[in-house]
């Protein structure tokens, strides 16, 4: 690891003790205690469950955004799918960098296009969780629980700002695949200022990427599958949190969970190792400020939460990532190597 990368990791892993901090304060120990010990053990299975079918959903979806470069067998897409958001927990964007890596040295894909999928992925997912958000806030009833006042107003003009800025990036996406050659053509006179050692891998990179975004020239049943793919990814997450919820007795509705999901799409992107601090922040705000419930189970809950999305996918992901014949210290050189470029 050079001195960058350690620094970066560092400053992540002080910043995830800040956060915790500031989630444990106030927290009665134990009562927290208290909650952990009586949770039901049906509904954390459940949510466990939840989990690995999530990453199920997936790569079922992945491997239609894949299509167009090539056909993907769902067990291997499976494989990397875990090992890419396993290696994301322990190293910082590691999965952006593996997954596309994994899936091209098996199946002629070039990298920089698998890379483009995983790109189209992250917007499909924004699209759907801000589809949610809105269907919470503006179509299904709020929960009873819900607080009113001036957070509610902030999350209506948060989530219409966020939605519209996720339909621009794909507009910029699909005008860029339905006019590369222009798009190309122009980016190769920028390039032209460049050394030719800079130049010709940056114009094959961008080549590669847009042939990656051709699945938005499929079919309108194929683009509706993988929209509807994405809505089962995040009903499936939605389960999950739903039933860590009610494993600690909390009374709210499963739409609540689109709610807690908005929330923690801020959190995780805090920069801090395996979403630490900001997921549990943000699940504990949600829940205090939003819903009225006492810290402590709503501490216990998120603290639960984390662990039963992250340590089934970290367990089966190192086991995958050993048949790769890789280790995470060969992880980190990837991922570093890569922001090099």
């Amino acid at each position: 690891m050079t001195s960058s990368r350690a620094l970066r990791f560092g400053l992540g892993g002080v910043l995830a003790l800040a956060l915790l901090f500031f989630f444990f304060r106030g927290v009665q120990w134990s009562n927290l205690g208290a909650a952990l010990r009586t949770a039901d053990p049906a509904y954390l299975a459940g949510s466990v469950f939840a989990t690995l079918l999530t990453y199920a959903f997936r790569s079922w979806r992945w491997g239609y955004l894949l299509a167009p470069l090539a056909r993907v067998p769902f067990d291997r897409l499976f494989r990397v799918t875990v090992i890419g958001f396993m290696s994301g927990l322990l190293v910082p964007r590691a999965g952006e960098v593996l997954r596309p890596y994994l899936v091209a040295r098996r199946h002629g894909i070039r990298t920089s296009g698998a890379f483009a999928s995983i790109i189209l992925e992250r917007l499909v997912d924004l699209i759907a969780v801000l589809v949610l958000f809105g269907f919470y806030l503006y179509v299904l009833r709020l929960p009873e629980a819900q607080t009113r006042g001036p957070l509610l107003g902030f999350l209506k003009a948060g989530g219409a700002g966020a939605g519209a800025l996720a339909f621009v990036i794909l507009a910029v996406l699909v005008v860029f695949h339905l006019h590369a050659e222009r798009a190309l053509t122009a980016a190769g006179r920028l390039f032209g200022w460049l050394p030719d050692r800079l130049a010709r891998p940056l114009g094959q990179a961008l080549r590669s990427f847009g042939e990656g975004l051709s699945v938005l020239k499929a079919g309108g049943g194929h683009l509706a599958a993988i929209l509807a793919q994405s809505f089962l990814v995040w009903l499936a997450i939605a389960l999950s949190i739903d039933w860590t919820n009610r494993a600690f007795a909390l009374d709210l509705p499963f739409h609540s969970a689109f709610l807690i999901i908005a929330f923690l799409t801020v959190g995780v992107a805090v920069p801090t190792p395996g979403a630490v601090g900001g997921f549990h922040g943000m699940y504990l705000l949600a829940l205090t400020k939003a819903y009225g419930v006492d810290k402590d189970t709503a501490a216990a809950a998120g603290i639960t939460a984390h662990a039963l999305m992250n340590l089934p996918i970290l367990v089966l992901g190192l086991v995958f990532l050993r048949s790769e014949g890789l280790t995470l210290g060969k992880v980190a050189e990837m991922t570093e190597k890569k922001e090099e470029k």
